[in-house]
Protein backbone atom coordinates (compact mmCIF):
# COMPACT_ATOMS: atom_id res chain seq x y z
CA UNK A 1 0.00 0.00 0.00
CA UNK A 2 2.87 2.37 0.82
CA UNK A 3 4.38 1.77 -2.62
CA UNK A 4 1.05 2.53 -4.31
CA UNK A 5 0.63 5.82 -2.42
CA UNK A 6 4.27 6.81 -2.96
CA UNK A 7 4.10 6.13 -6.70
CA UNK A 8 0.73 7.90 -7.10
CA UNK A 9 2.08 10.98 -5.32
CA UNK A 10 5.37 11.11 -7.20
CA UNK A 11 3.90 10.31 -10.64
CA UNK A 12 0.96 12.67 -10.10
CA UNK A 13 3.24 15.50 -9.03
CA UNK A 14 5.56 14.82 -11.98
CA UNK A 15 2.72 14.90 -14.50
CA UNK A 16 1.19 18.02 -12.97
CA UNK A 17 4.55 19.81 -12.81
CA UNK A 18 5.15 19.16 -16.52
CA UNK A 19 1.67 20.54 -17.24
CA UNK A 20 2.56 23.68 -15.28
CA UNK A 21 5.83 24.05 -17.18
CA UNK A 22 3.85 23.68 -20.42
CA UNK A 23 1.53 26.48 -19.32
CA UNK A 24 4.54 28.72 -18.61
CA UNK A 25 6.01 27.89 -22.01
CA UNK A 26 2.72 28.86 -23.70
CA UNK A 27 2.61 32.09 -21.73
CA UNK A 28 6.21 32.95 -22.60
CA UNK A 29 6.10 32.01 -26.28
CA UNK A 30 2.51 32.71 -27.29
CA UNK A 31 1.30 35.07 -24.57
CA UNK A 32 -1.47 32.69 -23.50
CA UNK A 33 -2.75 33.22 -19.97
CA UNK A 34 -1.90 30.67 -17.30
CA UNK A 35 -4.77 28.95 -15.47
CA UNK A 36 -6.52 31.00 -12.80
CA UNK A 37 -5.80 28.73 -9.84
CA UNK A 38 -7.31 31.20 -7.39
CA UNK A 39 -10.68 30.73 -9.12
CA UNK A 40 -10.30 26.95 -8.96
CA UNK A 41 -9.56 27.35 -5.26
CA UNK A 42 -12.66 29.52 -4.85
CA UNK A 43 -14.75 26.82 -6.56
CA UNK A 44 -13.39 24.04 -4.37
CA UNK A 45 -13.76 26.18 -1.23
CA UNK A 46 -17.41 26.81 -2.09
CA UNK A 47 -18.09 23.09 -1.87
CA UNK A 48 -17.76 23.31 1.94
CA UNK A 49 -21.00 25.32 1.88
CA UNK A 50 -22.71 23.04 -0.62
CA UNK A 51 -22.09 25.35 -3.58
CA UNK A 52 -21.01 23.37 -6.63
CA UNK A 53 -22.27 25.48 -9.55
CA UNK A 54 -21.73 29.17 -10.32
CA UNK A 55 -23.98 29.82 -13.31
CA UNK A 56 -22.82 33.43 -13.72
CA UNK A 57 -19.17 32.45 -13.40
CA UNK A 58 -16.89 31.85 -10.47
CA UNK A 59 -15.21 35.22 -10.97
CA UNK A 60 -18.39 36.93 -9.74
CA UNK A 61 -18.36 34.96 -6.48
CA UNK A 62 -16.86 36.54 -3.40
CA UNK A 63 -13.16 35.81 -2.90
CA UNK A 64 -12.26 33.17 -0.32
CA UNK A 65 -9.35 33.26 2.12
CA UNK A 66 -6.35 31.32 0.76
CA UNK A 67 -8.13 30.56 -2.52
CA UNK A 68 -4.87 30.61 -4.49
CA UNK A 69 -3.27 28.09 -2.11
CA UNK A 70 -6.41 25.95 -2.23
CA UNK A 71 -6.41 26.07 -6.04
CA UNK A 72 -2.77 25.00 -6.33
CA UNK A 73 -3.22 22.25 -3.73
CA UNK A 74 -6.29 20.88 -5.47
CA UNK A 75 -4.56 21.07 -8.86
CA UNK A 76 -1.79 18.80 -7.57
CA UNK A 77 -4.17 16.59 -5.57
CA UNK A 78 -6.23 15.94 -8.70
CA UNK A 79 -3.02 15.07 -10.57
CA UNK A 80 -2.19 12.56 -7.83
CA UNK A 81 -5.68 11.05 -8.04
CA UNK A 82 -5.35 10.69 -11.83
CA UNK A 83 -1.97 8.96 -11.36
CA UNK A 84 -3.59 6.67 -8.80
CA UNK A 85 -6.18 5.73 -11.44
CA UNK A 86 -3.38 4.59 -13.76
CA UNK A 87 -1.97 2.46 -10.96
CA UNK A 88 -5.37 1.06 -9.99
CA UNK A 89 -6.27 0.05 -13.53
CA UNK A 90 -2.86 -1.13 -14.77
CA UNK A 91 -1.32 -2.07 -11.42
CA UNK A 92 1.71 -0.84 -9.55
CA UNK A 93 3.85 -2.88 -11.93
CA UNK A 94 3.05 -0.30 -14.62
CA UNK A 95 5.28 2.17 -12.75
CA UNK A 96 8.16 -0.31 -12.88
CA UNK A 97 7.71 -1.06 -16.59
CA UNK A 98 5.79 1.95 -17.88
CA UNK A 99 4.32 2.22 -21.34
CA UNK A 100 2.84 5.42 -22.68
CA UNK A 101 -0.63 4.12 -23.63
CA UNK A 102 -2.05 3.78 -20.07
CA UNK A 103 -0.93 7.31 -19.17
CA UNK A 104 -2.39 8.63 -22.43
CA UNK A 105 -5.71 6.85 -21.92
CA UNK A 106 -6.12 8.29 -18.42
CA UNK A 107 -4.91 11.69 -19.60
CA UNK A 108 -7.50 11.82 -22.37
CA UNK A 109 -10.36 10.30 -20.37
CA UNK A 110 -9.80 12.80 -17.56
CA UNK A 111 -10.38 15.70 -19.94
CA UNK A 112 -13.99 14.83 -19.17
CA UNK A 113 -13.51 15.82 -15.52
CA UNK A 114 -12.75 19.34 -16.65
CA UNK A 115 -15.38 19.46 -19.36
CA UNK A 116 -18.27 17.97 -17.40
CA UNK A 117 -17.51 18.83 -13.76
CA UNK A 118 -15.04 21.70 -13.28
CA UNK A 119 -15.95 23.99 -16.17
CA UNK A 120 -19.74 23.77 -15.80
CA UNK A 121 -19.36 24.19 -12.04
CA UNK A 122 -17.29 27.32 -12.52
CA UNK A 123 -19.81 28.76 -14.98
CA UNK A 124 -17.81 28.23 -18.19
CA UNK A 125 -20.33 25.72 -19.53
CA UNK A 126 -19.93 22.13 -20.63
CA UNK A 127 -16.60 21.75 -22.46
CA UNK A 128 -15.95 25.51 -22.27
CA UNK A 129 -19.08 26.25 -24.29
CA UNK A 130 -19.31 29.74 -22.74
CA UNK A 131 -15.62 30.57 -23.24
CA UNK A 132 -14.74 33.38 -25.67
CA UNK A 133 -13.33 30.77 -28.07
CA UNK A 134 -14.59 27.31 -27.05
CA UNK A 135 -12.70 25.46 -29.79
CA UNK A 136 -9.34 26.89 -28.73
CA UNK A 137 -10.13 26.23 -25.05
CA UNK A 138 -11.07 22.61 -25.81
CA UNK A 139 -7.92 22.10 -27.85
CA UNK A 140 -5.83 23.52 -25.00
CA UNK A 141 -7.59 21.15 -22.57
CA UNK A 142 -6.84 18.09 -24.70
CA UNK A 143 -3.23 19.09 -25.39
CA UNK A 144 -2.72 19.90 -21.71
CA UNK A 145 -3.93 16.46 -20.67
CA UNK A 146 -1.63 14.83 -23.24
CA UNK A 147 1.25 16.82 -21.74
CA UNK A 148 0.15 15.62 -18.29
CA UNK A 149 0.20 12.03 -19.61
CA UNK A 150 3.72 12.55 -20.96
CA UNK A 151 4.71 13.85 -17.53
CA UNK A 152 3.24 10.83 -15.77
CA UNK A 153 4.95 8.45 -18.16
CA UNK A 154 8.28 10.27 -17.91
CA UNK A 155 8.12 10.35 -14.13
CA UNK A 156 7.33 6.63 -14.03
CA UNK A 157 10.39 6.00 -16.21
CA UNK A 158 12.50 7.95 -13.72
CA UNK A 159 11.19 6.42 -10.49
CA UNK A 160 10.13 2.94 -11.61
Amino acid sequence: MFEFIFLAVVIGIGGTALLDLWALLLKTTLGLPTPSWHLVGRWFAGMRNGRFVYRNGIADAAPVASELKIGWAMHYLVGIVFAAIVLLVWGVQWAHFPTFLPALVVGLVTVGAGWFILQPGMGVGVACSKAPNPTVARLQNVIGHVVFAIGMYGTALLVG
